[in-house]
């Protein structure tokens, strides 16, 4: 007679007890049911607007008092947000502007740094015809229209680095604090890129700042059935909950300045660090 092994057996048990069948595996906990929602997590789905209204709607005043300090406290976030949005697209330059538009740029601390982090400041070299080069520039101008704290600025390969050769073209030079913190030479040179793989770059980078919160999600008409169980729920929150920030930091390694020195160098001086 065949013994299937993993039977839950009084047959199999006595074999396992005397060492002729290896022991059960343990079965694998249940997963834990997921935690609730926090308060800024219940909240951050009502625009401004609906908040008013829910706060006002409300029959509780604890409730009120909660959902009013949260509108208050984002409102005062968009307002710091708006504040350090300096840029928001793409500033061609010169030659002549370069230390100026981007070494010295990258040295600027946003309003309320305290901790002197200095500005983010992508350099793009480019040539006009270039295929790789133009598809490039479109997803440089989307992420500064996106990360309106980091400074973008553009400039034609050949006028930033004379006979700049367009096997290096597009190249990208990431600044911070006066440091080159990243170069990326012949950007889709091997294979077409994305605008995601080209931020998530500048993301670990250092020089972009994700959102610190999702944008209120839109929400349908369908939706307002489900206001009466949304109040009831923040009822059922602590009135001492507090509102949590997020922040992120990457570190960033200094590399040597690919400019060259002397304009009659040759091609073969240049430094390209990647």
């Amino acid at each position: 007679m065949a013994v299937n092994p993993n039977e839950d057996t009084e047959f199999n048990d006595a074999l396992r007890k005397h060492g002729i069948l290896p022991p059960r595996e343990p079965t694998p906990p249940s997963p834990s049911p997921p935690g609730s929602p926090d308060l800024d997590d219940l909240l951050n789905d009502f625009d401004d607007d609906e908040l008013r209204e829910l706060g006002e709607d409300s029959k509780n005043e604890e409730t009120a008092k909660l959902v009013e300090a949260f509108r208050l406290q984002r409102l005062a976030d968009e307002t710091i947000k708006k504040s350090k949005a300096r840029f928001g697209r793409v500033y061609p330059i010169g030659r002549d502007d370069y230390t100026r538009e981007v070494t010295e740029a990258s040295n600027v601390d946003e309003e309320g740094d305290e901790e002197n982090l200095g500005t983010g400041v992508i350099c793009f070299l480019y040539k006009d015809g270039i295929p790789r080069s133009d598809r490039t520039f479109v997803h440089i101008r989307t992420l500064a229209e996106r990360y309106p704290r980091t400074k973008f600025v553009s400039i034609v390969g050949d006028k930033c680095i004379p006979n700049l050769p367009d096997s290096r073209i597009p190249m990208l030079i990431v600044y911070k604090k006066g440091d080159i913190r990243n170069q990326i030479i012949a950007w889709a040179a091997d294979k077409e890129r994305s605008l995601e793989e080209l931020e998530a770059l500048f993301i670990l980078g250092g020089v972009l700042h994700p959102p610190d919160r999702p944008p209120p999600r839109r929400r349908d008409s369908d939706d307002d059935s489900d206001d009466d169980n949304f109040v009831g729920r923040i009822q059922s929150k602590d009135a001492s909950s507090r509102m949590r920030s997020a922040g992120t930091g990457v570190n960033g390694k200094t590399t040597r300045n690919i400019r060259r020195k002397n304009e009659s160098d040759d091609e073969d001086d240049f430094e390209f660090d990647m």
